[in-house]
């Protein structure tokens, strides 16, 4: 079992792959987004909110967006595990605006229903999925999601007051991520005073703006990469200050070198 990713077309902004690992996959990283896995073969071990976890084949991972995590096989047969990577603007729009994000405590979860449901979001990586079908897995994945949450995240008068001022801001930066933005614009784009939208930007998407930027810049790196770009026109065209600033954003998220990674997907 060679180690390699295989990376299914993105939908809504959701990404779905598959990983196999010998040894140490990704060094400590966090993602904007939820991560939901399905643990294939081997033991899936990883350091979580101060903790080490392991993961058997039959288990559901539950990562929260911003939360550092690594990944490694625990044995030395290695590793096969899918994920999906959900923004959590998904699960906002699932529960209709009137909730906040739902936080997981366990990030290792026993759940047949979950695990159904997740495995049918990961079933085929080869095509998008059609909208009917993405429409009701995002709605059960929010379900599964509450429902093994701590309760916490509701929605008052205050948040939904805000939630159309964040999204304007979201939209402005996934418009503009080819550059810098400064605070003064996302002021005057959503109306309210920074430490406001930064506050209200986190609850909502669970980061912060200028990680919510820095992500964007490096999902269009990481298709340029794709269609063969060098790493200093990758660097140059997402708007990173060289291909050195460029490469350690990318390592600091995605847990290995843009280098590693592409040579990962060529193996797959």
């Amino acid at each position: 079992m060679p180690d390699g990713i295989v990376q299914a077309p993105s939908s809504r902004g959701i990404e779905r792959i598959e990983a196999r690992f010998h040894g140490l996959g990704f060094e400590p990283h966090r993602h904007d987004t939820y991560a939901l896995g399905l643990t294939l073969s081997g033991v899936q071990t990883f350091q979580y909110r101060g903790a080490a976890r392991a993961s058997l084949p039959g288990n559901v991972i539950v990562l929260h967006p911003d939360e550092v995590h690594d990944g490694a096989a625990g044995t030395d047969a290695g590793l096969r595990y899918r994920m999906l990577y959900l923004p959590p603007e998904r699960l906002i729009e699932a529960a209709g605006g009137t909730r906040g994000l739902p936080f997981v405590p366990d990030p290792i979860v026993a759940d047949g229903e979950f695990r159904q449901c997740l495995a049918e979001a990961l079933d085929d990586l080869e095509a998008e999925p059609q909208d009917l079908l993405l429409d009701d897995l995002i709605a059960r994945l929010s379900t599964n999601l509450w429902r093994h949450a701590d309760g916490k995240g509701g929605a008052g008068g205050t948040f939904r007051a805000h939630r159309q001022a964040v999204l304007r801001c979201r939209d402005y930066l996934q418009a503009n991520a080819e550059r810098t933005v400064t605070s003064e614009e996302l002021e005057e784009v959503g109306g309210f005073d920074r430490y406001t939208t930064a506050r209200q930007f986190r609850k909502l998407l669970g980061t912060s703006p200028h990680r919510y930027l820095i992500m964007r810049k490096l999902d269009r790196a990481k298709a340029l990469l794709s269609q063969g770009s060098s790493l200093a026109d990758v660097a140059a065209d997402t708007g990173f200050a060289d291909q050195a600033h460029f490469t350690r954003h990318f390592k600091k998220t995605f847990g290995m070198t843009p280098g590693r990674w592409v040579a990962l997907r060529r193996s797959a």
